[in-house]
């Protein structure tokens, strides 16, 4: 019987709707799209399983999946034994303490003695151990930012993204505990067909990742500033340089990190660069 790689997904919701594109950018049909809770791909050997975000790290652990994608926030509150395979990069938040915005905050002092709700409590705990202070905190499911407004609470820990949840409910953001994102997380104990399963969506999923912090730049330059801006965009290995028509000018093609290109975008024209286009990458293999 041919092996089958189980994904847990968070059911709906920010997580699920990327973690279904990044799917879908594998070229991973699933036969009905993602609306019942567990579905197969007609064209990859993998079986997608719906669920609670939090209960993801439980079902992955126990090997009910064999994997799968949920917030690194999440795994490090549950704190089960798995491995954390690859940074995804989506679904980024912060989680924060967070205070009534008249209170005056001079460090992590001020939650000496103070009550904190949060839906994160371990991953607090350990903060505040770390930071030598003692504090009551008040585990609650959801809406955590309520808690100093009905007097239940000194402040807050939790998820923020904009913080307009905090502004609109009198808090101010303090401190920032840690950074999260999407990561892919793998149930230790993977036999040998999995293991070869999940290195082939893994190699799916990097070239996806590395397509979208990409972009392809294409551009006319002087023969005489080749050099120049060979050096501004050296590419993934070298840029391609066709000659023109017009004597003395070339079309130079490159790869180049989207977050460089404002940077570079300037000194390309200093150096005579014209008729810049910057197009998207599908997927990128290195």
């Amino acid at each position: 019987m041919e092996s089958i790689l189980k994904i847990a997904v968070q059911k709906k919701g920010r997580l699920n709707e990327k973690s279904l594109k990044l799917l879908n950018e594998c070229s991973i049909k699933l036969i009905n799209g993602g609306g019942k809770l567990i579905s197969v791909a007609r064209n990859f050997p993998v079986e997608l399983l719906l669920i609670r975000d939090d209960d993801i790290p439980q079902y992955v652990s126990d090997g009910v999946a064999d994997i799968g994608i949920v917030g690194e926030n999440e795994v490090l509150e549950k704190d089960k034994p798995l491995d954390i395979i690859e940074k995804l990069g989506f679904a980024g938040c912060r989680l924060s303490l967070a205070i009534p915005k008249e209170k005056e905050y001079e460090g992590v002092e001020f939650f000496r003695n103070k009550k904190i709700a949060t839906s994160y409590p371990n991953i607090l705990r350990k903060f505040l151990d770390d930071k030598g202070i003692d504090a009551v905190i008040h585990p609650i499911s959801g809406s955590v930012e309520i808690a100093p407004n009905i007097g239940l609470t000194d402040a807050i820990f939790d998820i923020v993204s904009s913080g307009s949840t905090l502004i609109s409910n009198g808090l101010k953001e303090v401190e920032v505990v840690m950074r999260s994102e999407a990561v892919l997380v793998a149930n230790k104990n993977l036999d040998d067909d999995k293991k070869i399963i999940l290195e082939d969506l893994l190699f799916r999923i990097r070239a996806v990742m590395e397509a979208t912090s990409n972009k392809y730049i294409l551009l006319n330059a002087p023969n005489e500033s080749l050099d120049r801006i060979i050096d501004l965009i050296p590419g993934m290995k070298s840029p391609t340089i066709l000659p023109l028509a017009q004597e003395g000018w070339s079309s130079v093609h490159s790869v180049i990190t989207e977050s460089d290109f404002w940077e570079v975008i300037g000194k390309l024209k200093e150096n005579g660069a014209q008729g810049i286009l910057v197009v998207p990458i599908e997927k990128m293999v290195v």
